[in-house]
Order: C-alpha cells, then structure tokens, then sequence
C-alpha cells in the first residue's frame, strides 16, 4: 500500500478553518467600529435631508415674493416682516402634506397672537380647483397662495413636498426641512425665536 505524501501533513479541518474565519470577520467588525466611533465630538443629528441649521443660514434673507391667494388678493412676504414665518410648500395630493398640515394649524392657534404666521404655497397645478375646497374641508386658519416656478426657484427648486422654510422676524430664513416634520420641530424654532 503506498501512502499519499500529503496525507502525513497535519492541517486545519474544514471546522477550524471556519472559527478563524469568523473570528477575523468579526475582530474586523469591532476595528471598523472602533475606528467609526473614535471621533472627538459626535455629530449632531439625524437630520432630514435638506436641513439648514440656523446658524448657517442667519445670513440669508427670505426671497420676497406677491402671489394670488386663494381668496383673490395679492399676498407679499414682506407685509409679515416682524413675525416669525412657516412657510410650507405643499399640495392637495401630497400624502405627508395632508398629514402635517393639521400640526400648521394647531401652531397658527397656539402662536398666532405671539406674532406666528403660516404662509401655504400651494403647488398644485392640474388639482389646482381642488385647493379651496381642500381648505375649507381641513379647516385651514392660515394664507394659502397659488405657487409659480419663479418661487420655486428663488427657494432652491422645491425638489419634494412637503418643503418649509421658518423665516425670523428679521425676515431671515433660519431652517428649512424637505418632507415632513413633527410639529415639535416648528415649535422649539418658534420658541427659541421668542425667547422662551
């Protein structure tokens, strides 16, 4: 009988080979863990996408603008100079829009004589006959405006709805949020403008 040469070798088996590939993965794991979570300071967040911390937008002021409301006036950004703000870009068909827009209006009642005003850009164009019903339907206590690409565009392309910008009393944008927002977001901002 001959004897293979390579079976007086001694290796590992098949199992061994198995726990020190498991044991490489996961010392790997806690490296990359270890090296994720070595930085000094953690960062604040999460945040929504699109979201601009008010100290790097105090700078900016909010682009003016006169757009039809949707009882048939002309409504001008600036004749609310010395009020805080929201202004959401919104639709009729917008799921998360019709969900958050309930939180506008209980804030329009809670802060409306602290000098809070709500400011809805409809963006609706084919539902565009569907927004004062919609209005009256939800009970909405605040401006709502017909949108136009020009708007759209003075505030960065409104790429999803729900969009908002809170402006100061200075008329300066100090966060904007795409999507939407717990309206205890509204109010620490509402809050912190205030002073309270």
């Amino acid at each position: 009988m001959k004897l293979d040469r390579n079976s007086n070798k001694k290796g590992l088996t098949k199992k061994q080979r198995s726990w020190i590939y498991t044991g490489f993965f996961i010392a790997l794991i806690i490296v990359l863990f270890v090296v994720n979570n070595s930085g000094t300071e953690p960062e604040q967040g999460p945040y929504p996408p699109n979201y601009v911390p008010a100290v790097q937008r105090n700078s900016v002021t909010a682009p003016d603008f006169a757009l039809p409301t949707t009882d048939g006036k002309i409504l001008k950004l600036s004749d609310y100079r010395g009020k805080i703000v929201i202004l959401d870009f919104w639709a009729t068909w917008c799921p998360p829009c019709r969900k958050g827009i309930p939180d506008l209006i209980d804030i329009k009642k809670k802060y409306g004589s602290k000098g809070v005003e709500i400011i809805g850009i409809s963006v609706d164009t084919d539902t565009k006959n569907e927004v004062i019903p919609f209005i009256k339907e939800k009970g909405i206590n605040y401006p709502v405006v017909y949108g136009n690409q020009n708007v759209y565009k003075q505030y960065g392309g409104i790429r999803a709805i729900p969009t908002t910008f809170i402006i100061d009393k200075e008329g300066k944008i100090v966060a904007s949020y795409e999507g939407l927002v717990p309206k205890i977001t509204y109010e620490n901002h509402i809050k912190n403008i205030l002073g309270l």
